[in-house]
């Protein structure tokens, strides 16, 4: 093995260094402060695998029992790597606090506010300098909402199209289609539209949406399978807007991709819109937008759930990773009341208004470090980031 030792003004500096020279796996193994200076003692990964790998048997000792590795060897080395990465990650953050006090404070908010601790870190690295306070807390409000991509006004009505509904079990799929519906009936007339729905497994799903259907003057009709989508969307090809409640289910349900078959076989374009309640997790969301295929496959998305949400930031967070078109907002049941255009500068105003209440969730100095240390491999998440 070969370690390599870094030195620099600051820990920042010096694992900048690490990761260009060997890496973003790379292994430290020491770290200290001496002379106003940071050294860092590390070892590229590759080598590491190498060295754990057993040495290569002569042809004489190939006939012999092999001897046993040294018991727990990896563990150890393991365990001291997380020990060191603690400790380089206090390190970090104490240099962070003293350098850049205002990036340390808009981090830390962030943080607790839901967002990710890669987009923190990012958005927050290309903090301008000389702001106050004030000023820096309005351009991270004005960052967030820049980068987010939203739909203009009832786009989806005004433009028309064959929309399905997608998305876990509980986000209002069904009730959000009838407030589309609603929308879509006052600009058009109720000749114009119609809802479909694919759910004919839970018991009353498919009532649920004729009674809209009755209200908005709308036909619904139930989807048994393919060849049914294909001719009842057939049927209604003269409609401007026809919207499709499908099936609940979880991210990880197998059925998922099936319905994704289901949709993509219905001999018209579908456009997918995946609902995103603001009350679960981000991890949670973010599995739901890999599991429906992400941008490439959707058309973007519809918030809802946000008069549940203790915070937004888990929410634009993932929106704004996943560069996912937001459509609505939905804050409630009422059809077709409770469901709004997107406003970029009132989200990201109150995802960065959101603050635990919980002494035990809120994040210390202690805690920073453990925070951070998932966004140590995490590359930028936005394209760009506005620093007017």
């Amino acid at each position: 093995m070969n370690p390599r030792k870094f030195t620099a003004p600051s820990a920042r500096e010096a694992l900048r260094a690490v990761k260009r020279e060997l890496g973003e796996d790379a292994v430290i193994l020491s770290n200290r402060s001496a002379d106003g200076r940071v050294e860092i003692t590390a070892l590229a990964a590759a080598e590491l695998a190498a060295a754990q790998q057993p040495a290569p048997k002569s042809r004489a000792a190939s006939a012999e029992p092999p001897a046993a590795a040294p018991a727990g060897v990896v563990q150890e080395i393991q365990a001291l790597r997380s020990v060191l990465e603690a400790q380089l990650g206090s390190l970090v953050w104490g240099d962070l606090q003293r350098r850049e006090p205002l990036q340390a404070r808009l981090l830390r908010e962030m943080l607790g506010c839901g967002f990710s601790p890669g987009l923190a870190r990012f958005v927050t690295g290309n903090l301008p300098g000389g702001l106050q306070a004030p000023g820096a807390a309005d351009w991270l409000r004005r960052v967030l909402a820049q980068n987010l991509q939203c739909a203009t006004q009832d786009e989806i009505v005004a433009g028309g199209g064959i929309y399905a509904l997608v998305g876990p079990t509980g986000v209002g799929k069904t009730t959000t289609a009838a407030k589309i519906a609603a929308r879509a009936v006052v600009r058009h007339g109720a000749e114009h539209v119609a809802l479909l729905t694919t759910d004919t497994f839970r018991i009353g799903a498919h009532e649920q949406l004729r009674i809209y259907g009755r209200i908005l003057g709308v036909p619904v009709h139930a989807v048994r399978d393919a060849e049914d989508l294909r001719a009842i969307l057939a049927d209604l090809r003269a409609k401007r807007v026809v919207l499709i409640d499908t099936v609940g289910m979880s991210q990880r349900d197998r059925r998922v991709a099936e319905q994704q078959a289901l949709l993509a076989g219905a001999g018209a374009r579908v456009s997918r819109l995946l609902l995103l309640a603001a009350s679960a997790s981000a991890d949670a969301l973010d599995e739901s937008v890999q599991s429906y295929g992400g941008r490439e496959a959707l058309a973007g998305a519809i918030l809802t759930k946000t008069d549940e949400a203790v915070s937004l930031g888990g929410a634009l967070d993932v929106l704004l990773r996943r560069r996912l078109r937001l459509h609505y907002v939905a804050d409630g049941q009422r059809v077709p009341e409770d469901l709004r255009a997107p406003a970029p500068a009132q989200l990201a105003a109150r995802a960065l208004e959101a603050r635990s209440a919980e002494p035990a969730l809120a994040l210390d100095d202690a805690s920073m470090p453990a925070a951070l240390g998932v966004a140590r491999r995490a590359g930028p998440a936005l394209r760009a980031t506005r620093r007017a």
